[in-house]
């Protein structure tokens, strides 16, 4: 089994598209083995996506991800990061596949819905920022 992480983003909190969203990932075959709503500030959105510090479009991420809550999710499934980033679709709604979460409910490339993390390596360590170990449920 292989874990990754997804932020239900605050425009899919906004629009009300969580428990679609959440259905649409489980009927994909992945397990949530952990989930939370919160709120980022403006400092913790800076320190999640510190990564992309140096790109144009920082400020604006920091500023749409602290605009309200998300739902950080850490999901199981053989081939996690792969097969979910497959199931997201593309980061510009517009050039995603039919069917894809950001095809379906994303308004633009800025406000996508959704974060999937790009490997395993950085899904531990982006699921490590939201959630201790003891608040992982493991599965069967």
């Amino acid at each position: 089994m292989e874990r990754t992480l997804t932020i239900l983003k605050p425009d899919c909190v906004k629009k009300q598209l969580i428990g679609a969203v959440i259905n649409q990932i489980e009927r994909a075959g992945f397990r949530v083995v952990a989930m939370k709503k919160t709120r980022l500030t403006k400092e913790t959105a800076g320190e999640f996506y510190a990564v992309h510090r140096e790109r144009p479009f920082y400020g604006e991420l920091v500023d749409f991800m602290s605009s309200g809550p998300c739902v950080p999710m850490i999901l199981e499934k053989a081939n996690a990061v792969a097969d979910f980033r497959t199931l997201i679709g593309a980061t510009d709604p517009a050039e995603a596949a039919e069917g894809t979460v950001r095809k379906l409910y994303a308004d633009s490339k800025g406000e996508n819905i959704i974060h999937g993390s790009d490997s395993a390596e950085n899904a531990a360590v982006e699921a490590g920022f939201f959630f201790a170990a003891e608040e992982v449920v493991r599965s069967n």
